[in-house]
């Protein structure tokens, strides 16, 4: 099921003796785990094509497959740096119904909003305990966001930990990631040997599951040595799957290439041509080779018109369904509320397991009940 992912295994020292990932699953767990993925996404700007043909449709794929799946929209890691608080409620709700209208299921797997759980931030604060500031000062991507601010918050050094702690509570067993965040699960791996070792078998030690095919390698249109990003401040470098069609339509128009204007498939020399080929190539599961060859007749410039009217015609029935679901904000809030409550069966279970290991009570399970407040609160 999982072909075209490959299973990152890491080397970890326990004691005076290193073992790989899987020796240490096989001879220190005494647990049999169920198999349980878990990701997340942040409610920040909107999904471009990259997130939806890299990410989403992976996600859809696994619910689909009836994969033990739960997906959160973590908005505790979207305030690491400022932000405004009603954008982010509208965000919140945005994203949801970006991803209902993808194709997420909530009756096939559990979507819920992070901060609604606290056991996240307290289990953070647990795991922080565990690990030292020289082993989160390599992880690449701090090193890439701070050298652009003045005052660097405190969050942003430390995220890698909430984000282990939302896998670890959940006792995820696969996490679906893109290269980037490798690191970072690796430091969940870290942490679960590190605090099974300390206190006992509890976790899992969850594995990454890396996306192999060419989704993970769609770039920017502005400038193809990067990768599409919502980050990105221009706009006209990606396609969010929220745009109108005259502006797709004027986007892909832009989009860099070259001077020549065949359509062939060189990521190394043309990579701005190969980049569209590679968004065909997704959107249709044809072989680059078979598109240059099917558009052979055409130059970059008809090409890109072709290339225009298909992404069109893929995001024009997500742009409807969501149009739909953005005006039945209290139906968005009912999914949110029936998400956080499966979820918090989980992590309250798991949570309670934690702080008897630790030491601040007694162990006994416990029986979830129904919260009183609402899932949300309007800003």
């Amino acid at each position: 099921m999982f072909k075209r992912f490959k299973s990152i295994i890491t080397v970890q020292r326990i004691g005076f003796k290193r073992v790989t990932i899987r020796e240490y699953n096989r001879k220190a767990s005494k647990t049999d785990y169920p198999k349980r993925i878990f990701s997340g996404i942040q409610p920040t700007g909107n999904l471009h094509l990259g997130n939806y043909l890299g990410v989403i449709q992976k996600w859809i794929q696994l619910q689909d497959n009836g994969e033990n799946v739960v997906f959160s929209i973590v908005d505790m890691h979207s305030i690491t740096l400022p932000h405004d608080p009603k954008e982010l409620y509208d965000n919140v709700l945005k994203m949801t119904a970006t991803l209902l209208a993808c194709g997420i299921d909530p009756k096939k797997s559990i979507l819920f909003q992070q901060s609604t759980i606290p056991m996240h931030a307290q289990f953070c604060w647990v795991l922080a305990c565990t690990t030292t500031m020289a082993r989160l000062a390599h992880l690449p991507q701090f090193k890439e966001k701070s050298e652009t601010l003045k005052n660097v918050p405190v969050s942003l050094y430390i995220y890698p930990i909430l984000q282990a702690a939302d896998i670890l509570l959940y006792k995820a067993t696969h996490v679906p990631v893109g290269q980037d965040q490798v690191q970072h699960i690796q430091l969940a791996q870290d942490l679960a040997v590190k605090f099974n070792k300390t206190f006992g078998d509890t976790f899992p030690v969850p594995h990454s599951l890396v996306n192999e095919n060419a989704s993970q390698r769609i770039k920017s249109l502005r400038d193809p040595s990067k990768k599409m990003s919502k980050s990105s401040n221009d706009p006209k470098s990606r396609l969010d799957i929220l745009d109108k069609p005259d502006t797709l339509m004027k986007k892909i128009k832009i989009a860099v290439t070259d001077f020549t204007s065949k359509v062939t498939y060189e990521p190394e020399t043309r990579p701005g041509v190969s980049n569209l080929v590679t968004i065909h190539s997704m959107l249709t599961g044809k072989s680059p080779n078979q598109i240059c060859s099917e558009v052979e007749e055409l130059d970059t410039g008809k090409y890109k018109l072709v290339l225009a009217d298909l992404i069109i015609e893929k995001l024009t029935p997500i742009q409807e369904e969501f149009s739909k679901l953005i005006k039945e904000p209290a139906y968005l809030q009912e999914v949110l509320q029936d998400g956080r409550e499966k979820a918090m069966d989980i992590a309250s279970d798991c949570w309670h397991e934690i702080q008897h290991k630790i030491g601040y009570t007694n162990y006994v399970p416990c029986v979830h009940k129904k919260p009183i407040h609402n899932v949300m609160h309007k800003v």
